[in-house]
């Protein structure tokens, strides 16, 4: 039997977020709203397998294409997908399976069909349309944060902001936690102000620096981080970038980096 897109689990977990706020009325006959787990699986379906939105099998229920990008669009702009990732980091906490110790850093470039927002040459692919993957993990490689930016964006510009993107995560006694101990990247990472910057927020920098004899020692620790990667880019929508539209696409890799979270907890 196929394993469900969707299981109950998850469902139970993250389906508050999805109610919508106040029940709707209907004064007039027509259609009711598709069930929002229906419409999720359509959304992970297209994810999972990189499938085009108008090709999405009419028999599983979901809907059209057109109305699962509708709504990826507005869960996306009010925060849902945030929420859910939010959520299910909590979790983790909660099972004590976040390693605050430190945290590690890295990037990956995609292509881009189409360019749009946040795309730009990619220095690794002769100057065609590209994006870049930023992620932050603890040290076992659950993702804490990632951002989209274009492919000629140097990994250092969007590193404060990837830290600061880190949620407060509850779920044990006292206050939110979303600061590492450490923070640890490759040569691309080297700056001293970012370094300062880093220290401002109580981290401890341990970033690689450019021009020293090759082998940082950061090997062994920044694997977790590449295997995160490549997990989120097994998923065909992830390893291209469709999407014209940068939202999206980040909408897509959050629900990845959520993905990733919940099977770190199953």
């Amino acid at each position: 039997m196929a394993k469900p897109l969707l299981d109950d689990e998850l469902w139970a977990v993250i389906e508050p977020l999805f109610l919508p706020s106040k029940p709707r009325r209907f004064r007039y006959p027509g259609r009711k709203p598709l069930d929002p787990r229906a419409v999720l699986t359509g959304i992970l379906f297209v994810l999972k397998t990189g499938i085009q939105w108008e090709h999405l099998p009419q028999e599983m229920g979901c809907g059209s294409g057109m109305t699962c990008w509708r709504r990826l669009r507005d869960w996306q702009k009010t925060g849902v997908w945030s929420q859910v990732h939010q959520l299910l980091l909590t979790k983790l906490r909660q099972a004590d399976q976040l390693d605050w110790s430190r945290a590690v850093v890295d990037s990956a470039f995609v292509r881009a069909i189409g360019a749009g927002e946040k795309s730009g040459p990619n220095p690794t692919d002769r100057g065609k349309a590209g994006s870049k993957h930023h992620v932050l993990t603890d040290a076992q490689g659950i993702p804490l944060a990632a951002l989209l930016t274009a492919a000629n964006v140097p990994d250092i510009v969007p590193l404060l902001s990837l830290t600061d993107a880190i949620p407060s995560v509850a779920g044990q006694p006292g206050r939110p936690r979303r600061r590492p101990d450490k923070l640890q990247g490759d040569r691309a990472y080297d700056s001293q102000p970012h370094r300062d910057q880093l220290r401002r927020r109580g981290i401890q920098p341990v970033l690689a620096k450019r021009n020293t004899d090759h082998g940082s020692g950061l090997g062994v620790y920044r694997w977790v981080v590449e295997r995160t990667l490549a997990w989120l880019h097994q998923f065909r929508r992830l390893r291209i970038r469709y999407e014209r539209r940068d939202d999206i696409h980040e909408a897509f890799l959050a629900i990845g980096c959520a993905l990733i979270c919940w099977a770190f907890l199953s």
